[in-house]
C-alpha cells in the first residue's frame, strides 16, 4: 500500500480511538478527588447532585473554584442557592486553555447549566468570556452592567471535546442569584404549585387522602415528585381509582414520591432500583430508571411513564410532572407476560422427493413494560420501539472499545500487507 493511503488509514484508525476514550465519559467526583484543594467544591456538587448532571452530559466545561474562593459561597446560602450559584459555573460547551484565547472578536456569551433550569430569566444563565490579552481571560454574568469579577488561573483536566475544568479565581455572580428564596417558602405550597403545573387532579387526591402531609414532613430530608398531569387521569387503561381501599389510595399517592432529592440529572445517571415512599420491604413498591437521549422514562412494572416537565427544582425538593399515572405491580398487578409460542406443527417425514415442511413461525411479543426485577433498571422495555431505542444508547463503552480497537488492529495489519 502507498505511504500516503497508509498514513490516511492510520489516522483514521487513531480517530477510532479517540471516539472511544471520549464515549467512556468522565466521572467529575473522581477526577477533582485528586486535587485536594478542590475538596469543597467536589463536596458541594455531590451535596446538590450536579455532579450527576454533569456526569450525564458529553461536551461541558467547569469553572473550579479552589478552597479558599468557595469559602465565600460554602455554609453562607441555603443549599438551593449554592447549587444556582455553581450551576453558572458549568459551560454547555468545550473551552480548553487554547479556545479560551481564540475567541472570534475576544469576547463570547456561553449557556451555563443554570440556563436550562428555568430560574434564569433573561440572558441570567450566560457568562460572559472575555479574552484580556496578556494570557488574562475574565468570566462574568452576561446581565447588563455586569462585571468581569473572575479570572481564568489554570487549566486543571481535559477529555478533549468531552470535558474541560479549569480554574477561576472567584463565582460567577448573576444578579439575584444569591437572594433567591430558600426551599422551605419555595415549596410552602406544593398543591398551588401542583394545580398551576396542570396536576390539579393528583394535588386534590394528596390532600384528600393526608398523604399531602407525609410529603411536608420529607421535604428536610429531600423530596422528589412524580405528578401525573390532569390528562394522565383520564388517559385509557388508567383503573378506576374509586374501586380502591383508603390503604391502597395511600400507596399509590406514596408511590409518586421519594424521600430523598433525586434532580434529573441523578435519575439519568441511575442504574438501582429506587425506593419510594410506598417502599416498606426490599422490592416493594420501587421503581427502575431508563433514557433515551435526554428523556427519563420510570418503570413500574406495569407501565411505562416519561418525565415530562420539571415543577420545582430547590434542593433539597423537586418537582416532575410525568404523562402516565404510576401504577405498582403490588396494586395492579405486572404487566402481561409475552404469549408462548404454539407448539410446532408436526408433519410427516418427507419422502426423498419432497422438500421439508417449514415450522411454523412464532408471533411476535407484545410490547410490555417489564416488572423491575426482570429487566435491567438502565434498559427495562417500556415497548418495543422504547426498547430498540434504549439498546440503541446503551452499548457499554467497554464492548464498544474492544470493537474499535479490534477494527484498529486489522486496518494496521492490512495498511501493513500482513
Amino acid at each position: 500500500m502507498a505511504a500516503p493511503q497508509t498514513f490516511s488509514l492510520l489516522a483514521f484508525v487513531f480517530s477510532l480511538l479517540a471516539v472511544a476514550f471520549t464515549v467512556r465519559g468522565h466521572n467529575i467526583t473522581q477526577i477533582l478527588a485528586d486535587s485536594p484543594e478542590y475538596s469543597s467544591f467536589n463536596s458541594y456538587l455531590s451535596q446538590t447532585k450536579l455532579a450527576d448532571e454533569i456526569n450525564s452530559r458529553t461536551t461541558i466545561t467547569l469553572l473550579v473554584l479552589n478552597n479558599g474562593a468557595m469559602s465565600s459561597l460554602a455554609g453562607k446560602h441555603p443549599l438551593s442557592v449554592i447549587k444556582n450559584a455553581l450551576s453558572l459555573l458549568v459551560l454547555l460547551d468545550y473551552y480548553d486553555p487554547q479556545k479560551l484565547h481564540k475567541i472570534s472578536k475576544g469576547t463570547t456569551l456561553s449557556t451555563t447549566l443554570y440556563q436550562t433550569t428555568g430560574n434564569a430569566p433573561g440572558n441570567l444563565g450566560f457568562v460572559n468570556i472575555t479574552d484580556l490579552k496578556g494570557g488574562k481571560v475574565g468570566f462574568g454574568s452576561a446581565a447588563s452592567g455586569s462585571k468581569l469579577d473572575s479570572s481564568y488561573t489554570k487549566s486543571v483536566k481535559q477529555i478533549p471535546y468531552n470535558i474541560s475544568v479549569l480554574e477561576i479565581d472567584a463565582p460567577i455572580i448573576a444578579p439575584g442569584v444569591l437572594t433567591a428564596p430558600a426551599p422551605s417558602s419555595a415549596v410552602s405550597n406544593i398543591t398551588g404549585l401542583l394545580e398551576k403545573a396542570g396536576c390539579k387532579t393528583f394535588a386534590n387526591l394528596l390532600a384528600s387522602s393526608g398523604v399531602l402531609k407525609t410529603y411536608e414532613s420529607a421535604i428536610e430530608n429531600g423530596l422528589t415528585v412524580f405528578a401525573p398531569s390532569d390528562e394522565a387521569f383520564k388517559a385509557e387503561g388508567v383503573p378506576d381509582l374509586t374501586k380502591l381501599t383508603q390503604a391502597e389510595v395511600v400507596s399509590l399517592l406514596e408511590y409518586h414520591a421519594l424521600a430523598e432529592y433525586k434532580p434529573k440529572g441523578s435519575l439519568k445517571t441511575n442504574k438501582n432500583k429506587i425506593s419510594t415512599l410506598a417502599t416498606s420491604g426490599a422490592g416493594k413498591f420501587d421503581l427502575t430508571t431508563s433514557t433515551s437521549g435526554d428523556e427519563v422514562i420510570l418503570h413500574t412494572g406495569v407501565a411505562p411513564s416519561r418525565l415530562a416537565d420539571t415543577v420545582l427544582d430547590a434542593t433539597p425538593v423537586v418537582i416532575f410532572t410525568v404523562d402516565n399515572v404510576l401504577l405498582p405491580t403490588e396494586l395492579f398487578g405486572k404487566s402481561p407476560s409475552p404469549a408462548p409460542a404454539p407448539a410446532p406443527v408436526t408433519a410427516p417425514t418427507p419422502s426423498p422427493a419432497e422438500g421439508p415442511s417449514p415450522a411454523a413461525a412464532s408471533p411476535p411479543a407484545p410490547p410490555t413494560d417489564e416488572s423491575p426485577g426482570s429487566a435491567p433498571s438502565d434498559s427495562p422495555a417500556g415497548s418495543a420501539n422504547s426498547k430498540s431505542a434504549n439498546a440503541a444508547v446503551a452499548v457499554s463503552s467497554p464492548s464498544l472499545f474492544t470493537a474499535l480497537v479490534t477494527l484498529a488492529a486489522i486496518a494496521v495489519s492490512v495498511s501493513l500487507g500482513f
